[in-house]
């Protein structure tokens, strides 16, 4: 029988994800807290809680709330497993974890991912079922997988779309491809949106409905949050922050234009302007560890570096108003190196009212931050399904 709008087994549904998201974005609340946050009668919470317990969804422990007993509701641990895959521009990166946000098995290997989807999603596939067996588990305990790329997803037709960001995989349906190899359900984002939904489930964003992930590595990205839910735009492209223009004069960037953010911050551009000071092959992560240690011309770099971005930000803020924006990426490890400047240009060029509410603080999550991200989107899509 299909349940009508308004019927009593809609609204129980309704009231049951409720009561999971509740717990999703606490991690273990007592039931009155449960009641609080979903406006729910504390009876109402209860009774759910017990259906979800005999289901094997949540399970409650004896804790104690101001000083009296209480009952700590969280996700059952056994209910099944999420996959978390990141693809970076040199990486591949993949978690499983389970429904109470434990990470239980994670790897991490070398790939050059703009060479070819199919080979990407073979190294993941050999990767995720090797990570399975070591837990003990089988495709079958999956409920989901996250996959992230270092390229736009268009949100209309599911593809990657740019050929000059990821040629090996443009025009590929990543999701259906990776199901299809995998055999479970797959959903696909940029990296800098699950590094953004990592930071707010577990990092330096949670607690923030309005804040950007920044993420500065060979290239920049943003993920945007709104009100506590990730923005994509129609289209899927929200957030190319790296691709405001600054002059449109400037240096040639691989989207096509010219003078882009990123043609002055991104780690690809800095090793090129390193390049006669350090050689050939710098890395990003070679430039931070130069920088760190007392280097003038990587130093200088990433302080121009947080300069410009810092500029990007002050034009995000202006429109947004956002209240924190989360810095990671490869070169977010710089710290104080790149922030300082950073901030400097979003007070000098915000208007003070935007500028006053954010703040501007490093990623906790360092280089796990997308595939954690990844891993909560897994959650994220099963729970409020």
């Amino acid at each position: 029988m299909v349940a009508m709008p308004g019927s009593q087994t809609s609204l129980r549904e309704a009231n049951q994800r409720r009561v999971i998201e509740a717990v999703r974005e606490s991690g273990a609340p007592t039931q009155a807290d449960i009641a609080r946050s979903t406006g729910l009668s504390r009876a109402t919470v209860s009774n759910i809680v017990r259906e979800l317990t005999a289901g094997g969804l949540l399970v409650v422990t004896p804790t104690s709330a101001g000083g009296r007993r209480a009952r700590a509701v969280s996700l059952a641990p056994g209910a099944g497993l999420a996959v978390g895959v990141d693809f970076g521009h040199s990486h591949l990166r993949v978690a499983i974890g389970n429904l109470a946000r434990e990470v239980i098995a994670e790897r991490v290997m070398p790939l050059d991912v703009g060479a070819s989807a199919a080979d990407g999603l073979s190294a993941a596939e050999r990767l995720m079922d090797g990570l399975l067996a070591s837990a003990g588990a089988t495709r079958e305990d999956v409920v989901g997988i996250g996959l992230g790329v270092p390229g736009p997803v268009d949100a209309v037709t599911g593809t990657i779309g740019s050929s000059t960001i990821l040629p090996g995989w443009a025009g590929i349906h990543a999701a259906d491809e990776a199901a299809r190899r995998l055999g479970r359900p797959v959903h696909v984002d940029n990296d800098a949106n699950l590094g953004a939904l990592g930071e707010m489930t577990w990092g330096a964003a949670h607690g923030h409905a309005d804040a950007a992930y920044i993420k500065i590595s060979s290239g920049v990205g943003a993920g945007i949050v709104i009100g506590g839910r990730l923005y994509h735009g129609p289209g899927g492209t929200a957030g190319e922050l790296g691709h405001l223009t600054l002059d449109e004069r400037g240096p040639m960037c691989r989207c096509g234009n010219r003078g882009c953010l990123e043609t002055y911050a991104g780690g690809r551009y800095l090793a090129e302007l390193l390049r006669h000071a350090h050689g050939d092959g710098l890395t990003t992560a070679r430039i931070v560890e130069l920088a760190l240690a007392g280097d003038a011309p990587c130093r200088r770099a990433v302080g121009d570096a947080g300069r410009y971005v810092g500029a990007g930000v002050a034009s995000l803020c202006n429109l947004l108003n956002p209240t924190r924006v989360v810095v990671g990426g490869d070169l977010g490890r710089a710290g104080a190196l790149l922030l300082d400047p950073m901030a400097e240009a979003v007070r000098r060029s915000a208007i003070a009212s935007a500028a006053s509410l954010v703040s501007i603080v490093p990623g906790v999550l360092g280089d796990r931050a997308e595939v954690l991200g990844a891993l909560a989107l897994v959650l994220q899509v099963a729970f409020n399904s």
